[in-house]
């Protein structure tokens, strides 16, 4: 596919000269840091699947490099952080641990014991993970692996699992797996029930069909992309339950400390004295990061998050001698640890309470997004900026977490549907014509804000205008090229690509991976059923079903009435017909391994009452496309 691109007016450039103006660029703290300790950069090439099928790009930052002079296509602070998240490798972070960086979004920690290797947070696919174990191993020795440790319940920091380790050994207790409280059920619920949207808006937050240079995406704020590979998960052995839990593992000590409802809904901080190292998981980074991403996910707290980060500096900020992260490089010194993490707390703080101040004088969350910007003490301090995360949807995110998406106005309080409000303002506005020529007009004013909002109501009310679209996607260009948030950047990107070519279609693996749905416990995969029943078609269908699942002893009862699929795990309904089947066949008919025709074929399912009511069920779960257009109807 050709990719129309333009370059930038004067407006973007007075935009650029503006934020150089601002920041000290002269600070080159933040490049001695991410460099510090290289051992061999990543090797060369890309990181394909045994069947050559490709995975990963560890280079595809490489034109941001070695490049110092901003081009005007990249907002300069923007180009600065791509700068420093293409510095990829193996590195020294101190004595007994070291990092991998650059062989997927997130980092993967190797922490050296007495007799092996702990290995944290193992990215998020298989084929990249091993392949930075396999780095590390040419530098360090062949160290066996004796522990996996899970700071955080999102899939970057444990879909590559099944890469360092196998799960027999852990099943046998030779190799544990720890985790927050909580892991599980937050791995499984966010990447499953909700999956598919998740996915195609990822797209848009990650620039996924992007290409890699100064027109298209720059990373991600937090790394150089996302890895394609195969997704794993083995569920934890070893759960963190209690701040200040502790264990020895390979002659080291792990003082750990909960951080649930921040960055991930399971997450936590350590602190190994005998080599005083920290971790703040992915709670303290540098760039200001999302209390709601806008991917879509639950809403996060800022104030939880800033309140546990003010207990890590009072726990261990003035013992620390390094503070290394799941993304981004680490910092030295006990000043230069608690400086980043009062910073941080301090952002987070200034987010939630600026917010609700504002809320009480009866701003709405448009108004206080505009109205609401650090002081000058942490806004020009590097790593808050809003590389990943913005002040702007993370205020909203915080209002929305304290009264919810209505803003108090009965005018917003049912508005009509984007196509048919879209029409109306476009006949109101006098047609279509008059509404692009006076769009063009505020175009060329520099308004690109008011010009995307404005034709986007052309486009929804009729998506074949090609000069709307065209229109929109160029100020969409020019929003994306300003930003300093790369979440937006690819964000607006994508938006001008799909206005330009088209919704597109690619195949992409569903994010309900086997080894996810294995992780699930029965109602949560009952619940998921229940999110796919489609409950118009289903309304008037009544359907009770007794489920024996043999290999776990686990029995259920499913209903379905009234458009809705309910399930209790007591005993059966003698009135209803039973199913028996295997968990893991279960499994295999949810993430889509197997068809329920073959499974009668190859004698996994009896024939009977049971299996036809099981097939009605089905004939009534909705399928959802990825490719769903975003930017038009």
């Amino acid at each position: 596919m050709s990719i129309d691109r333009k370059g930038v007016t004067d407006f973007t450039r007075e935009a650029h000269a503006h934020s150089i103006r601002c920041l000290d660029f002269e600070d080159e703290q933040s490049f001695e840091e991410a460099t510090r300790g290289l051992i061999a950069p990543v090797p060369e090439g890309q990181v394909l699947k045994e069947n050559g099928e490709f995975v990963f790009d560890p280079h595809k930052l490489a034109f941001a490099g070695g490049e110092a002079e901003q081009p005007d296509t990249v907002n300069p602070s923007l180009w600065r952080q791509a700068r420093l998240c293409a510095i990829g490798g193996l590195f020294e972070v101190c004595d007994r641990i070291y990092q991998v960086r650059g062989m997927d979004i997130s980092n993967i920690t190797f922490i050296e014991g007495d007799a092996g290797v702990i290995v944290v947070d193992p990215l998020i696919s298989t084929e990249v993970a091993a392949a930075a174990l396999a780095l590390y191993r040419e530098h360090r020795g062949d160290r066996e692996v004796v522990a996996v440790i899970h700071s955080h319940s999102h899939v970057d920091h444990f879909g590559g699992v099944k890469g360092v380790v196998d799960e027999q050994d852990v099943k046998d207790g030779k190799v544990p797996v720890i985790a927050p409280e909580g892991f599980l059920e937050a791995a499984v619920s966010e990447n499953v029930a909700a999956g598919n949207v998740m996915t195609r808006r990822s797209m848009y937050q990650f620039g996924i069909l992007l290409p890699p240079d100064p027109q298209g995406t720059v990373g991600c704020g937090l790394g150089i992309g996302t890895s394609l590979g195969t997704i794993t998960l083995i569920p934890p052995s070893d759960e963190i339950t209690v701040t200040g839990e502790t264990r020895t593992i390979d002659g080291l000590t792990f003082e750990f400390m909960l951080t649930p409802d921040t960055e991930a809904p399971a997450e936590m901080h350590w602190y190994i004295p005998e080599l005083k190292a920290l971790t703040t998981a992915e709670n303290c980074s540098h760039t200001m990061h999302n209390t709601y991403p806008i991917r879509g996910a639950q809403v996060r707290d800022p104030l939880a998050w800033s309140m546990y980060l003010n207990d890590t500096i009072d726990r261990w900020a003035d013992e620390a001698d390094v503070m290394y992260g799941m993304h981004h490089w680490p910092v030295w010194g006990s000043g230069r640890v608690r400086e980043m993490i009062e910073k941080a707390r301090d952002a987070y703080r200034y987010i939630h309470d600026e917010t609700l101040r504002l809320a009480n004088h009866g701003l709405t969350p448009r108004e206080i997004a505009e109205e609401v910007e650090l002081p000058d003490s942490l806004a020009k301090h590097w790593h808050v900026r809003s590389y990943y995360g913005t002040i702007s949807h993370n205020v909203k995110a915080t209002y929305t977490r304290y009264l919810g998406w209505y803003d108090g106005n009965p005018a917003n309080l049912e508005p009509m549907v984007p196509v048919e409000s879209a029409k109306r303002y476009v006949e109101f506005m006098g047609g279509a014509e008059n509404v692009v020529s006076k769009a063009r007009e505020s175009f060329e004013q520099g308004e690109y804000r008011w010009v995307a909002e404005v034709v986007g109501h052309v486009v929804f009310a009729d998506p074949s205008h090609q000069e709307a679209r065209q229109l929109q996607a160029d100020a969409f260009e020019q929003l994306g090229y300003r930003t300093e948030s790369t979440t937006w950047r690819n964000a607006y990107l994508m938006g001008a690509q799909e206005l330009r070519h088209g919704t597109p279609s690619y195949p992409i693996g569903s994010t309900a991976s086997l080894d996810l749905i294995e992780g699930m416990t029965l109602p949560m995969i009952f619940n998921f059923f229940a999110v796919k029943i489609h409950g118009v078609n289903a309304a008037d269908l009544e359907l009770d079903l007794n489920l024996d699942i043999t290999d776990t002893g686990e029995k259920a009862i499913l209903r379905l009435s009234n458009g809705t699929l309910s399930h209790s795990l007591v005993d059966w309904d003698k009135e209803a017909p039973t199913l028996a089947i295997t968990r893991g066949l279960l499994n295999r008919l949810v993430a889509g391994e197997t068809r329920l025709e073959d499974a009668v074929a190859a004698g996994e399912l009896e024939p009977g009452p049971g299996l036809e009511v099981f097939r009605r069920l089905g004939e009534h779960l909705d399928e959802f496309d990825l490719w769903f257009p975003v930017i038009e109807p």
